[in-house]
């Protein structure tokens, strides 16, 4: 029987596993992941005002798996040989007849003193310190910020950061502790969130003036104190520092002879296919694909480029055309814990709807939609 090696059990492989599963009902399928568990991370902006807690976004695995017949390896992956056939993980190794890769990246934590900034996208203990040390300051300054990869530039979480600025702004006026509290937002970029698009950078921008946060903007990063921010455009306090830095490859990719792209990730086609490697596909924050600068590889493309890579999978298997591509396309909701903006991005234009009651509401109605899939 053909078996498939499914590697990470987030956005992109829990989909390709459902399309896998949807277009061959006898398929072997093994899901390679530490944990049988969908860290939900899009609702991790709540955790801090309580709207949800690690319950709410740690989904258990264990009846997914058995619905669609999946045998699951908890393990850890620390190398790929034997041109992609023979998985290594740190408890012994899976061999396979296909491979999609959807282990996800590792943040780039290079910058000096970048151990006193919490990177809110690390998950869900991230986000419960973040919810503790708001608790525990009185007043001061938080800062709130984000980079990138330089040699990757769709390799970047902002909208994340945005939700988290706008969400913490709100939780203290909700707790009448805004007035002491100074919100600074700092990027490298002049124009933060300009993959988003030139209407959604100017309503950001808008929503900050007109809560009073200010800017650091334009200079790029030096580094980090246990109560500061540095730049080269100067330096300023901080009693909170959240920061994202860019994404690159994970660390065991190194332990393999899979093509890198400049920043770091696995080189894919259009088809979501490994450069030179038979039957091994890739899909989300894993890999490098063509496409626009703007264009993004977690959640919702995530799950586009899963559909693609399992479908070319099976096609190869049959000896069929693996020809399906992904549909290059930016939706997401950016959320202020009460109010929210829409943004859709294609490649033949974008649409941005203004912040709005609706659409907060309309974001948990997709997360509780989404996760019932995996329940």
């Amino acid at each position: 029987m053909t078996h498939i090696a499914v590697i990470g059990a987030g956005f992109a492989g829990l989909t390709a596993i459902r399309t896998l599963r949807k277009l061959d009902k006898a398929i072997d399928i093994t899901l390679i992941s530490p944990k049988a568990e969908l860290h939900y991370l899009p609702s991790t902006i709540w955790i801090p005002s309580g709207l949800r807690t690690r319950e709410d976004v740690i989904i258990p695995l264990a009846n997914f798996l058995t619905r669609m017949n999946v045998n699951f390896k908890a393990a850890k992956v620390t190398g790929l040989k034997d041109n992609g056939r023979t998985i290594e993980t740190d408890q012994g190794t899976v061999t396979s007849d296909g491979v999609i890769i959807a282990s996800g990246g590792q943040f780039i934590k290079k910058l000096p003193g970048i151990e006193h900034a919490l990177t809110p996208c690390e998950g869900v203990e991230v986000a419960e310190q973040i919810r503790d040390r708001l608790k525990a300051l009185q007043g001061g300054t938080i800062a709130i910020g984000f980079a990138g990869n330089p040699n990757e530039p769709t390799a970047m979480r902002g909208g994340p950061m945005f939700e988290f600025l706008f969400g913490i702004d709100t939780l203290l006026r909700q707790q009448g502790r805004r007035d002491a509290f100074k919100l600074v937002f700092f990027s490298p970029a002049e124009k933060p969130g300009n993959r988003l698009g030139e209407k959604a950078v100017e309503s950001l921008l808008a929503e900050m003036d007109k809560r009073g946060i200010e800017r650091h903007l334009g200079h790029k990063m030096q580094g980090f104190e246990a109560n500061k921010v540095k730049t080269e455009g100067g330096e300023f306090a901080a009693d909170l520092i959240l920061f994202m830095p860019g994404i690159t490859g994970n660390s065991w990719f190194n332990n393999s002879e899979l093509p890198r792209s400049a920043g770091g990730l696995i080189q894919a086609d259009k088809h979501c296919k490994v450069a030179g490697f038979d039957k091994v596909y890739v899909a989300g924050d894993s890999g490098s694909f063509p496409g626009p600068d703007w264009m993004p590889k977690q959640a919702h493309m995530a799950d586009l480029q899963a559909e693609a890579a399992a479908k070319n999978l099976l096609a190869e298997f049959k000896g069929t055309p693996a020809n399906h591509t992904f549909k290059v396309e930016l939706m997401c909701i950016v959320d202020s814990n009460e109010k929210g903006m829409l943004v859709r991005r294609t490649e033949s234009g974008s649409t941005v709807l203004p912040y709005c009651r609706a659409l907060h509401w309309a974001k948990r109605g997709f997360e509780k939609i989404y996760l019932q899939k995996y329940r």
